[in-house]
């Protein structure tokens, strides 16, 4: 059978800064991504193209962020998407490569993240599980000193965004996408989880907070019905945005009441 034609909406890299712009991003400013180039429709150009476009609507002063996590580079014994056999689990632990802020790529993140992380002139942060990267004046100032043993917290770009007024533009992606409301979970009582890595030594173990998305949805539906939320489209794709510090805030008191300490759970499997 043929391949049915593509039902659009058509979208070009004019488009998103066109219609970003419109939601409300301004020139200058910094703004945290999460994103899902699917839900945008057909773009011509592809992530390229959406990446070309958000740089065109912050212009020169302003930075794009964006998460590039590598949690592939964890335990094998917490592994579920696929597991895999017990008996190969020290091998791989001694066998996995150490993260490289230049050339381990990012999972899990989505294509856009990953455009943005190879793009020229962007840097990295150094967390092997957690970072981010980012493109603009201030990319190195909210990259730096990426803390080994604080993936999202107050030694993390999260709260470097914070104190630098960034906002939060989800572009097709739900809240369960949105890393600052994991900033919240180190502002409140929360468990602590051994984690596992390769390092420049060998497999290394660290104690860290216990992060989870669990009922991140729900938040975010509070959030929204609760603080300003812009909302809009860029091509087909819902479109929010707004402040890191305000999602932040919000989750910090939310989180302590709906999602008490003991009902946290351990960091999900890779």
């Amino acid at each position: 059978m043929p391949t049915p034609p593509p039902t659009g909406p058509l979208v070009t890299r004019d488009t998103v800064a066109t219609e970003v712009r419109a939601l409300g991003v301004r020139p200058g400013e910094t703004l945290l991504l999460h994103s899902s180039l699917s839900s945008l429709g057909w773009v011509c150009g592809g992530a390229v193209a959406v990446v070309q476009g958000l740089l065109d609507a912050l212009g020169p002063d302003g930075t794009l962020v964006v998460p590039t996590q590598s949690g592939d580079l964890s335990d094998p014994a917490l592994w579920s998407g696929p597991p895999v056999p017990r008996d190969w689990w020290e091998t791989i632990r001694a066998s996995m490569p150490v993260y490289d802020p230049a050339t381990t790529p990012s999972r899990g993140v989505g294509v856009i993240p990953e455009t943005v992380r190879t793009w020229p002139g962007a840097v990295r942060s150094a967390h092997p599980h957690t970072s981010f990267a980012a493109l603009g004046p201030r990319a190195a100032a909210v990259t730096a000193d990426h803390a080994p043993d604080c993936r999202l917290g107050e030694h993390s770009p999260l709260a470097r965004l914070e104190a630098l007024g960034a906002r939060v533009l989800l572009l097709g992606a739900g809240y369960h996408t949105c890393t600052s409301f994991h900033l919240a979970e180190y502002r409140i009582p929360s468990p602590r989880v051994r984690v596992g890595r390769p390092g420049p030594a060998g497999w290394e173990e660290l104690t860290e907070v216990s992060i989870t998305s669990d009922r991140f949805d729900e938040l975010g539906h509070d959030f929204e019905r609760d603080r300003p939320v812009v909302r809009g489209r860029v091509g087909a794709a819902d479109a929010r945005l707004f402040p890191v510090a305000d999602a932040a805030a919000y989750a910090q008191r939310w989180l302590a009441l709906h999602r008490p300490r003991e009902e946290e759970v351990a960091d999900p499997p890779a």
